[in-house]
C-alpha cells in the first residue's frame, strides 16, 4: 500500500472517530445515549418511595382500621417505626383503641425529609436506572422538539428493609420494582441544555414478545 493511500485511510479513521465523539458529546442529538442520560438524571432527583404522599410522624391510627395500620406495622417489623397503643376518648362515656407510630432510631437514619414541608418525609428505596431504550417516536435535534420514549428500567442496591417480604406485601409497588426489569414511558423535550424529561406516566407492564420478536399488544 502506498504512503498516500495509507495516509488517507488514517485520516478517514480519525475523522470517523472524531465524528463519533462529537455525536456522543452532543447532548441535543437524537440518540439513545442522551435519552438514557435524561431519564436517569430525572430519577436521580426523584427516588422511588413507599408512600405516594409525604408522611408526618408521629401519627395515630384507629387500631381496628387494618387497611391503615398494615403498612405501618410492616415498617415496625423492619425496625423503622416504633408502635404503642392507647385509649382515645370519643365521647364522654366512650373510647376507642388507637395505635401510635413514630420514627425509631433506625427509621430516622432511613428517613428522607421533605424540604418543602417541615416535619414530613418518606422512606425511599432507590431510583430506577434505564437498562434499555426499546422505542422512541420520530424527532429532531432542534430545541423544543419532543419524543415519546419506551424503556426498561431496573433497581439495584435497595435496602434490606425494602426487600423484606413484609414490606413487599404492604407496598405492592416495591415488590414490582424489585422483581426485575420493568417497562415505562416518558416524554422528553430537547432544551438548550439537552434532552430533559417533561412527563412520566405510571409504569406499564413489561411488554411480551412473540417468537418472531414482535411485541404482543
Amino acid at each position: 500500500m502506498n504512503p498516500r493511500t495509507l495516509t488517507s485511510l488514517r485520516t478517514a479513521a480519525l475523522c470517523g472517530t472524531a465524528l463519533a465523539v462529537a455525536i456522543g458529546c452532543n447532548k441535543k442529538a437524537d440518540s439513545s445515549i442522551n435519552y438514557t442520560s435524561a431519564i436517569n438524571t430525572y430519577y436521580s432527583a426523584h427516588p422511588s418511595c413507599l408512600f405516594s404522599q409525604p408522611q408526618q410522624f408521629p401519627t395515630q391510627v384507629t387500631t381496628s382500621d387494618t387497611t391503615k395500620t398494615a403498612p405501618f406495622d410492616a415498617l415496625v417489623d423492619q425496625g423503622l417505626l416504633a408502635r404503642t397503643t392507647a385509649e382515645k376518648k370519643v365521647l364522654i362515656i366512650a373510647s376507642k383503641q388507637v395505635t401510635n407510630y413514630d420514627l425509631s432510631a433506625k427509621g430516622r437514619s432511613a428517613w428522607t425529609a421533605d424540604t418543602t414541608q417541615p416535619g414530613f418525609g418518606n422512606f425511599c428505596y432507590g431510583q430506577r436506572k434505564v437498562s434499555t431504550i426499546y422505542s422512541s417516536s420520530p424527532t429532531t435535534s432542534d430545541v423544543g422538539a419532543t419524543t415519546q420514549i419506551a424503556y426498561h428500567y431496573t433497581f439495584s442496591d435497595a435496602p434490606a428493609w425494602a426487600s423484606a417480604a413484609e414490606t413487599k406485601t404492604a407496598f405492592p409497588q416495591v415488590a414490582t420494582d424489585l422483581s426485575g426489569p420493568q417497562a415505562a414511558t416518558a416524554t422528553l423535550t430537547n432544551t438548550a441544555n439537552g434532552w430533559q424529561v417533561t412527563s412520566t406516566p405510571d409504569a406499564k407492564p413489561l411488554p411480551v414478545k412473540a417468537a418472531d420478536g414482535k411485541i404482543v399488544e
